[in-house]
């Protein structure tokens, strides 16, 4: 594929989509099924793909990317049907006699431009959803993680042909080729400053566009909880693929009197995830590369390192480390931070904390920690965030039945289950009309007709 002619490609699947057969229901049942063999006969070469670029742990590898596709691939086949059908609306009693049906229609040849941090699953999960809806694809992945590139070049030559589904590899240049294409939607997951790269793209050819960012997501804890349980669950969700996942907590706001005890629990449960010395565990992933070991080891000189803080650019390690004496002004809380370093910052006040959070621009995630429901509400009514959880980090992405998506800059549109297939589908609203008897309060002459429409709008 890395020789294609992106016009061609275009012009191809065109002609496809027009012919109707993405269309049709079995079809697209036909192709997620081919999608799931596929990826089951190449599992270990995806494993083994995830493992050179990332240092990816098996099971990590399997839970965040293999196994999550397998989830959403199920979800759409067992829902299919039921979504793919027009909906009946009601129909207000002045429009009578008609009827009211939303009819979901493929919107045609997307585009779907790919991350490395998961640089499987934010593929592969989008696709299923844009083959559920019935559309033609192209794919880019990152070229930043590039075995998992090829093996997923291998998959899609494999698999699909070309006028169905087809996947660029490459840079800049070859995205900026693909930007330069008229496509029905485009869809990126990455930082925001591509994603305004990527809107301004959309834009020349008023192209609907999903975008999914990042931001500097919080992770508030009350005075009310369970300390080990946070702590379990906050290093987990930090450090799941060295802290590179767009919804890890990002900076740790905690009650003063709690900061003590709750940064010891952090300790102890680094010690019992990855031993005392991380860097021979396998089951702690890497940097993706130079630039991003450099920028992130740049981070390390504000704050007072409670534990971790060793790196090794050769080997593209960067300890789990956590940061205690952080203030807002830092450095490394001016932009999300994607790595294993989580800053702690605290607060005398829930309203302090949350006048805290507002200070930057509405995140992706947001996590509370509390046995108090007014808490939980409070964070949930008052700060805008894209989706998070109640007592728990990164897994309400997990969900199928979960919209997942951002809000302003931490991005725009929802996918997962039901929503990206609403996402990669146009809603054609369609309204029919008995020829049986004609109401005549529409035609003119109007005379006093404006009294009755009045009652009746009333």
């Amino acid at each position: 594929m890395q020789q294609v002619d992106i016009a061609d490609i275009m012009t191809r699947q065109r002609e496809f989509f027009a012919a109707g057969k993405p269309r049709q229901l079995a079809f697209r049942i036909q192709q997620l099924k081919k999608l799931k063999s596929a990826v089951k006969e190449m599992e270990s070469e995806l494993l083994e793909a995830l493992r050179k670029d990332l240092r990816k742990p098996a099971l990590e590898a399997y839970a965040g990317e293999i196994g999550f596709v397998y989830e959403e691939i199920d979800h759409a086949l067992a829902h299919i049907h039921t979504w793919a059908q027009p909906r009946t609306v009601p129909t207000p009693l002045v429009l009578m006699p008609s009827s009211s049906r939303v009819h979901p229609q493929p919107k045609g040849t997307v585009l779907i431009i790919g991350p490395w941090n998961y640089p499987f699953q934010l593929v592969v999960a989008p696709l299923v959803a844009a083959m559920t809806a019935g559309n033609c694809a192209v794919l880019k992945p990152s070229e930043m993680t590039p075995e998992t590139s090829r093996a997923l070049a291998r998959l899609v030559e494999r698999t699909f042909s070309p006028e169905y589904c087809a996947l660029v590899e490459g840079g800049v240049e070859k995205a900026s080729a693909l930007l330069a294409q008229r496509f029905d939607h485009i869809f990126f997951t990455g930082s925001t400053q591509v994603g305004r790269v990527v809107l301004r793209a959309a834009a020349e050819h008023l192209t609907p566009v999903t975008l999914e960012l990042g931001g500097k997501s919080p992770a508030i804890v009350d005075d009310d909880v369970d300390i080990e349980v946070v702590a379990r669950r906050i290093a987990w969700g930090k450090f799941y693929n060295a802290g590179q996942t767009c919804v890890a907590p990002d900076y740790l706001l905690v009650p003063r009197a709690l900061k003590s005890d709750l940064l010891k629990a952090l300790q102890r449960q680094v010690r019992a995830f990855y031993g005392e010395n991380p860097r021979e565990s396998p089951d702690f992933a890497r940097i993706v590369n130079h630039r991003h070991f450099d920028r992130l080891a740049g981070l390390l000189g504000e704050g007072e390192i409670v534990t971790g803080g060793e790196t090794d650019r050769n080997d593209l390690y960067i300890a789990p480390t956590i940061i205690g004496g952080v203030t807002m002004d830092a450095k490394i809380m001016e932009d999300e931070i994607f790595g294993p370093l989580l800053p702690v910052l605290v607060y005398d006040s829930l309203d302090q904390a949350l006048a805290l959070v507002r200070q930057r621009p509405d995140p992706l995630a947001c996590y509370v920690f509390t046995r108090r429901q007014a808490t939980e509400e409070r964070v949930i009514q008052e700060l805008p965030f894209g989706g998070g959880c109640i007592n728990n980090a990164l897994l309400h992405l997990s969900n199928p039945d979960l919209p997942f998506g951002g809000i302003g800059p931490s991005g725009m549109g929802h996918y997962h289950g039901l929503y990206g297939f609403a996402t990669f589908s146009h809603h054609k609203a369609i309204m029919r009309s008995s020829m049986r008897f004609d109401i005549k309060l529409k035609y003119p002459p109007y005379g006093t007709k404006l009294k009755l429409l009045r009652r009746l709008i009333k």
